[in-house]
This record gives C-alpha cells, sequence and structure tokens, in this order.
C-alpha cells in the first residue's frame, strides 16, 4: 500500500510540475508575442513617419518648382480703358 500513496504523491507532483512548466511556457510566449508586436508597431510608425516627410519634402519642391515656372503675376493694363 506504501508504494501506491508515493506513487499517486510522485505522480501528483509530477502532474504539477508540468502544469507550472506549461504556465511558465505560456508567459514566455506571451511576452515574446507582446515584444514582435511592439516592434512591428514601432517599425510601422517609423515608416509612416519616412513616408510623410518624403510627401511633405515632395510637395513643397512640386509647389517651389510651381512658383518658380510662372511669371510673377501683377495687374495688367487693358488696352481697350
Amino acid at each position: 500500500m506504501a508504494t501506491k500513496a508515493s506513487e499517486a504523491r510522485s505522480s501528483e507532483a509530477h502532474a504539477r510540475a508540468e502544469a507550472s512548466f506549461r504556465k511558465e511556457e505560456r508567459a514566455k510566449d506571451g511576452a515574446k508575442a507582446m515584444m514582435e508586436y511592439q516592434a512591428n508597431g514601432r517599425a510601422v510608425r517609423e515608416k509612416m513617419a519616412r513616408l510623410k516627410a518624403l510627401r511633405l519634402a515632395k510637395e513643397a519642391a512640386d509647389k517651389e518648382r510651381e512658383l518658380a515656372g510662372k511669371p510673377a503675376q501683377g495687374r495688367r493694363s487693358r488696352a481697350g480703358n
């Protein structure tokens, strides 16, 4: 009988150890997933900022080019007046 009781305790201890191990693994996986999620979010924000800067620079260059290409707009006198 003593062997069955010690075997049962051993089995219970083993089950608790397995449960504890699985819990730790889930926690590690969760932390790793959160780090990946945050890294991806940071990369997306950096890419959006870079693209915005490029867009704004292009718009400014286009506007400058447009202003340089147009003659100065002043009042013209009408020939008929």
